[in-house]
């Protein structure tokens, strides 16, 4: 196995000494994308060697079909199965099969841009990281996907994360996607496989436990396409606010405000719409006057709802008027759903709690 330099060595030479990367691709269903994010890795202009290893799940397309397609058309791509296809087990599967120290974990409609691999690498090993990623580039095609890229490439959509919002570059808790020193996935554990949102923010939680660092470089960018309508949207976010409760359960004090802040507004909001309707309901059945002032409770939904269209109209006053129009219907699905998920979210959804970290296998 060939190993990668130390940490805070220099950075290679043009032409020598850039360490083998292995590209790890976990793929379900992925027909329409997967042909095309292959050919952005393999169009690399990464001076090292490059193999590819796409672990594919169970499919209702022809994602199997096009993944075989890809292996034999190319020696440096193989395909793995992944019988349970969830991403965290494909992860592990293409990470077994990897035969370099150097670990990128891209999904299969992630369309990496030229030079990706290079800036990754190179910031690799000029930092001494654990993982090097940048930005989840979020891009929409139709006004609504529109909406949301902009409101999950703002601080009002998702708070402070630099890999939705961009920074500095320095260390951070987690990052997108992420090129990984082998070595550090092994001694913090592998991938959860119980996962089933969280994973990546989870196994980089535990590489910050053993000592590792994860580095945010904002020049690495990778489109992401959003969700193209409110139902997929809110569905997104829901599992997404489910999954940082089992985190937070799992991983003590890994809660800060910004986390607290969504479930804390759709339970006020909740309570005062409860009230308001109420109020009016007695209003209605003749119930005594001071039943009324409950209906002050409807205050807070409007509240909120005022909030984000005034955030929309000032903050996103250079987007189109019909993007404009709907990035209060992003917000308050992506905040709302997200909050929601978190209040709901079942201690049955991941058994092993008391499990300590880094007892999973790659």
């Amino acid at each position: 196995m060939v190993h990668i330099s130390p940490a805070n060595a220099d950075l290679p030479s043009p032409d020598t000494d850039w360490p083998p990367v292995s590209v790890v691709m976990p793929v379900r269903n992925e027909e329409r994308h997967l042909a095309e994010a292959v050919r952005h890795i393999l169009d690399q202009d990464y001076p090292g060697e490059l193999e590819l290893v796409l672990a594919v799940g169970p499919s209702r397309d022809r994602t199997q079909a096009i993944a075989d397609q890809l292996a034999a058309g190319n020696p440096h791509v193989t395909a793995v199965p992944n019988p349970t296809g969830k991403i965290p087990s494909g992860v592990n599967a293409a990470i077994q099969a990897a035969r370099f120290d150097v670990i990128t974990r891209v999904d299969g409609h992630a369309m990496l841009p030229p030079g990706y691999l290079r800036t990754a690498v190179g910031t690799l090993l000029r930092t001494g990281a654990a993982d090097v990623g940048g930005v989840m580039a979020a891009e929409g095609v139709s006004p609504f996907e529109q909406a949301v890229a902009w409101a999950m490439t703002s601080k009002a959509g998702v708070g402070g994360a630099s890999f939705h919002t961009g920074g500095e570059a320095g260390p951070v808790d987690s990052v997108y996607l992420g090129v990984y020193r082998r070595e550090a996935i092994e001694k913090a554990g592998g991938y959860d496989e119980e996962y089933l949102r969280a994973e990546d923010w989870e196994m980089n939680h535990r590489i910050r436990l053993t000592g590792g660092l994860i580095w945010f470089e904002p020049a690495l960018r990778v489109t992401y396409r959003p969700r193209s309508n409110p139902r997929a949207l809110g569905a997104q976010y829901f599992h997404y606010g489910r999954w940082r409760r089992v985190v937070a359960r799992q991983h003590q004090g890994t809660i800060n405000l910004r986390y607290l802040a969504p479930p804390a507004a759709v339970a006020v909001i909740a309570a005062g719409t409860v009230a308001g309707v109420a109020a009016l309901a007695g209003i209605a059945a003749g119930a005594p006057d001071g039943v009324r002032w409950l209906s002050l409770g409807l205050v807070i939904p409007a509240t909120y709802l005022a909030g984000i269209t005034g955030v929309a109209a000032v903050l996103a006053r250079d987007v189109p008027l019909g993007v404009r129009a709907r990035i209060p219907a992003a917000l308050g699905t992506m905040h709302l759903c997200w909050g929601a998920g978190f209040l709901t979210s079942s201690r049955g959804l991941l058994r092993r709690m008391a499990r300590p970290a880094g007892d999973n296998d790659v």
